[in-house]
């Protein structure tokens, strides 16, 4: 019997065909991505696995961050204000209806930033920047119900520990990591990291804290237990931000000056990989990071649940980076509105209020 050898677009169509098994696209996300415009003073909520606009809700002047309730309903912003407008409240967003249901005003606690909701969902956490404090917000009474002072300056990003008991506050000012017990209501311990400490997140196991000190170029480890650090690792330039995959085997830093997300191994502490930003910035005048020359300023970052896809908001360019972290790179590139920074995720769909293009 005579073999048959495949005939030479047989072996291009085999050799197409592995290659793309290899590097299939990651699965649609299903739910909804919320996206802080700081400039616009609102909410873009999209279409997580189309990257369509479901709906732009008006929140606060200058909202920089988000918090997504347990249940997925409510979306929280921190309505941090503008130059020479010190913002005091917060805007609560029912994601499903896409609609702003509530405002919580903060009273004597001005430029509120970070935010958390607690694993019950009955409260927020949040940061005071200009009153040096951590604030604990009930949600459906509207009021704080404690504030607890950082003695820290430029209290800015809040992070809390899995079973809601601790947080951790990176203080710009002060070069800072704060660590708090909330049931106790007090502050437990302050840690130099390095200049400009900002970016932190608790990894998935609970046993680190990592914050990004964006003006020493560096990311400090720090173990929750001790609160000692046991690393610094490189980052330039300017890293602003950090997150970490679901497995807690990766973490990505947003570096604001150079353009690029760092992976990082997570046990080794090694950089795996820099994944450039591919958005060219748009006109930077008047913007925060206006002097950051051609730079996309990536900041915001938020990691899918699956761990396969993450987004990136490239605040001078106007766009959200979609990364394959199978790949490590920059797959597509979604829309919100000007000035992108703060992200959230709700596994809930929001209900459409944009007509999609077919429908216009």
């Amino acid at each position: 019997m005579e073999t048959m050898l495949p005939t030479m677009p047989a072996l291009v169509s085999l050799a197409l065909g592995l290659a793309s098994a290899s590097a299939a696209a990651p699965a649609p996300v299903a739910g909804t991505l919320i996206v802080l415009n700081k400039s616009e003073a609102t909410a873009s909520l999209l279409h997580a696995a189309s990257g369509r606009i479901a709906a732009t809700v008006p929140v606060g002047e200058g909202p920089h961050e988000v918090a997504v309730s347990p249940d997925g309903r409510t979306a929280a912003v921190s309505n941090y204000g503008v130059a020479g407008r010190e913002g005091r409240t917060l805007t609560l967003i029912d994601v499903v209806s896409a609609t702003a249901v509530k405002t919580i005003d903060l009273g004597p606690y001005r430029r509120p930033h970070g935010i958390h909701f607690t694993p019950d969902g009955r409260r927020l956490v949040v940061t005071s920047e200009t009153s040096q404090a951590l604030l604990v917000v009930d949600p459906a009474d509207g009021k704080v119900v404690a504030a607890i002072p950082t003695g820290q300056k430029v209290s800015h990003m809040v992070a809390l520990s899995h079973d809601g008991r601790r947080a951790f506050v990176a203080n710009i000012g002060s070069g800072s990591m704060t660590a708090f017990d909330l049931v106790k209501g007090e502050r437990v311990r302050t840690v130099e990291t390095g200049a400009g400490a900002e970016g932190i997140a608790v990894s998935p196991d609970g046993r680190e804290v990592w914050v990004t000190n964006r003006a020493a170029d560096t990311v400090s480890v720090l173990s929750t237990s001790t609160l000692e650090v046991t690393a610094t690792l490189p980052s330039a330039t300017f890293p602003i931000r950090v997150a970490f995959t679901p497995d807690g085997r990766r973490a990505l830093v947003s570096n604001a000056r150079s353009g690029e997300v760092a992976v990082f191994d997570s046990a080794s502490r090694r950089e795996l990989a820099r994944i450039p930003m591919r958005s060219a910035a748009a006109d930077t005048k008047g913007r925060l990071f206006a002097d950051f020359g051609g730079s996309p300023a990536p900041i915001g970052i938020l990691v899918a649940p699956g761990g396969d896809v993450a987004w990136v908001a490239n605040a001078n360019a106007d766009v959200i980076a979609v990364l394959d972290l199978a790949k490590n790179e920059v797959v597509d590139v979604l829309r919100a509105g000007r000035e992108p920074d703060g992200l959230g995720f709700s596994p809930l769909s929001a209900r459409s209020q944009v007509p999609s293009p077919g429908e216009r």
